[in-house]
């Protein structure tokens, strides 16, 4: 008979989470998740032991060298690349603009690119400013509002000879909805356009395979899957070796090391290890026979599956609420809602909620080309999105909030 599929256990990730002793319901994972023990002890004991620039002369250089290569491997289990092709950075913003602007020098006057309504700013900005500089030319794949759906036709309709980059959210992160990456991707294969997606709010959510999504950078944060804050890319390390972006005379350059301006936060990269460990082990089990990278689509599948089952359950109560109006219909998303209160600015449903102890913030969350495609602007909506330590008390306190505060707005 085949093994039943593993259950999560979402109070065995809750008691490694320090931050959760408060007694807060925590909905603004989207934002920066909390962040468990053992990511800061990981972080604790870099600072702690020897530690100086990367070399294998002396143990301290030593520490920094194998901190950078396990961050490096960890990382590439993560996303289903490989480890000479993760890069680190400030931020995935950072990221993404230092790419934009190496990929810019070959851009000219009848060079296209591709960039979505959908998407955090992150990964519109980087591509129009270059766009403008070198006399490129924008094209913008817009999204239904009613749905938040972004098709593959949306955005391969906008795909020329002359297309040179198609930058596109994984998922959004001020919606949820997930745009087909992958079939974007298979139908840019026979391309020059090169495939750009944000990962960050997808990254915390699923399994993630970058040469199953066909994509030729990947970029997402740590700080939104249990880790520290800093940035991280995934690409092939062939497609780095072609790119030659700005750095310092003395810098190596080597792949990955040449898109890498100054020294590594050695720190940040151990939690950054220890956070994807964290994941991995999720579900535990088999960890003798299961590899890293195994573990982590095992333990994030069934933390998908946990996660949409609590969102099923945060919109049906929602639902049920006079007054609101929630934003993303398509049934492909990660477990995040917008809503707003027809009677309450959502400046004042997020003070309130806080007020409960539940923390779901307002605003747009930089994704301001969405927001204002739905009709929102700067001052956006409420967003509530879930965690690997969400459970279904947390879901509840929500749901009752909100309900007591449409009812006192009547």
């Amino acid at each position: 008979m085949p093994n039943p599929a593993p259950s999560y256990d979402v109070d065995r990730i809750r008691a490694r989470i320090p931050a959760l002793a408060g007694g807060t319901a925590f909905f603004d994972g989207p934002g920066g998740t909390q962040t468990p023990d053992l990511v800061a002890q990981a972080v604790a004991d870099a600072l702690t032991h020897p530690l100086s620039n990367r070399g294998r002369t002396t143990a301290a250089e030593r520490n920094a060298d194998d901190i950078v290569a396990q961050a490096r491997a960890a990382g590439a289990d993560l996303l289903g690349a490989e480890p000479a092709g993760i890069v680190f950075g400030r931020s995935a913003t950072e990221l993404t603009f230092s790419v934009a602007r190496t990929l810019a020098r070959d851009w000219g006057p009848g060079d296209e690119v591709v960039v979505t309504r959908l998407d955090h700013d992150a990964n519109v900005r980087p591509w129009v400013t270059y766009a403008e500089r070198t006399g490129a030319t924008v094209r913008w794949a817009e999204f239904d509002p009613a749905t938040g759906a972004l098709a593959p036709d949306d955005v391969l309709r906008h795909v020329t000879d002359a297309t040179r980059v198609v930058a596109v959210t994984g998922a959004s992160n001020l919606i949820g909805t997930r745009p087909d990456v992958a079939a974007i991707g298979a139908d840019l294969a026979s391309s020059d356009a090169l495939l750009y997606v944000d990962g960050v709010h997808l990254t915390a959510h699923t399994p993630v395979d970058v040469v199953a999504l066909g994509v030729d950078f990947y970029v997402c944060s740590p700080y939104k899957f249990l880790g520290p804050h800093l940035g991280m890319l995934a690409a092939s390390p062939a497609l780095l070796e072609t790119l030659r972006p700005d750095k310092l005379r003395p810098a190596t350059d080597v792949v990955p090391e040449r898109f890498e301006l100054g020294t590594l936060p050695y720190e940040l990269l151990a939690g950054v290890t220890a956070a994807i460990d964290v994941l991995a082990d999720l579900v535990p089990g088999d960890e003798g026979s299961l590899s890293r990278r195994e573990r982590i689509v095992r333990s994030m599948s069934v933390l998908e599956s946990y996660e949409d089952g609590l969102r099923d359950r945060l919109r049906a109560g929602l639902e049920q609420i006079e007054g609101l109006r929630l934003f993303g219909h398509a049934p492909r998303r990660t477990p995040t809602e917008l809503f707003e209160l027809e009677a309450v600015a959502s400046s004042d449903v997020h003070a309130a909620l806080a007020a409960r102890g539940v923390n779901a913030p307002a605003g747009s969350f930089y994704a301001i080309e969405a927001a204002d495609w739905l009709g929102l602007g700067a001052p956006g909506a409420v967003r509530a999105g879930m965690a690997p330590y969400t459970n279904v008390d947390d879901v509840d306190r929500l749901i009752d909030g909100i309900r007591e505060i449409a009812a006192a707005s009547r």
